[in-house]
């Protein structure tokens, strides 16, 4: 990966979840440490960000809350890309279903389109509850759990509990990354069963993987291509993957 797409990388995570740590992003981008501290002195120094004991937070904002960095344009086509995916998720879910949103940035967006609908919504993003916490349409059900701050996430025993006593008909995943040979990986695996357990509960199977998640990062395989029912992807995916989608009997939509 070039320095200045692990570079934007960073900026796109901090402007998601506000802070993220020294360790989350060298896990993340599969970097040691010291490149990531390297990154981030260099990004504080051109006034992107600011550094904290053991990571970065968000520095400069325009008037509309955006993130303000040499980098805006492509974070903009990046968000307007996601906010269209997320639009092609939520139509995809039938009035009265039950769908699990998994973790990320594009599910709250499938959330967003959901609202005002009849449909039960189960989630451990916290991201998720910010969106449908006020809509009287919706059900939803928030996993229990320790709240991973710095993801806006619900994680460990006892979501897991939870997810091994719900079933629902749609589970909408999220990724880091498609590997060439059509496996489907993340790469935090404190999330990695959380995955297991919405594929484990759901009937449909929906992963939302843009253009950039090929190859993407990661190597904790949380499922195949073979196996999903949905590919939600944008502009520029891959030939390949989507026809392997497709030759297993999936569908593919790109938004």
């Amino acid at each position: 990966m070039q320095t200045r797409q692990r570079r934007e990388l960073i900026l796109e995570r901090l402007d998601a979840d506000r802070f993220a740590s020294v360790n989350d992003l060298a896990e993340a981008l599969q970097v040691s440490p010291s490149t990531v501290r390297r990154d981030l002195q260099q990004l504080g120094a051109s006034g992107d960000l600011r550094r904290t004991h053991g990571g970065a937070v968000v520095l400069s904002r325009t008037s509309d809350g955006a993130l303000e960095h040499p980098y805006a344009t492509t974070a903009q086509a990046g968000a307007e890309l996601k906010a269209a995916m997320g639009r092609a998720a939520a139509a995809l879910v039938p009035d009265g279903a039950v769908v699990a949103l998994d973790i990320g940035t594009t599910t709250p967006l499938v959330a967003r389109h959901l609202a005002g609908r009849p449909v039960t919504v189960i989630t451990s993003n916290l991201a998720v509850l910010d969106e449908l916490r006020d809509d009287p349409a919706v059900d939803l059900v928030l996993l229990g759990g320790t709240v991973r701050r710095n993801f806006q996430t619900l994680v460990g025993a006892l979501t897991l509990q939870a997810l091994a006593s719900i079933s629902c008909d749609v589970a909408v995943l999220s990724c880091t990354g498609v590997r060439p040979d059509g496996r489907v990986v993340d790469d935090m695996s404190v999330e990695a069963p959380t995955k297991e357990g919405l594929l484990a509960a759901a009937t449909q199977t929906v992963l939302l993987a843009s253009q950039a998640k090929f190859p993407g990062t990661g190597s904790l395989q949380t499922t195949s291509l073979d196996a999903v029912d949905v590919l939600v992807t944008t502009p520029g995916a891959p030939r390949e993957a989507l026809d392997r989608v497709t030759a297993a009997g999936g569908r593919v939509v790109v938004a």
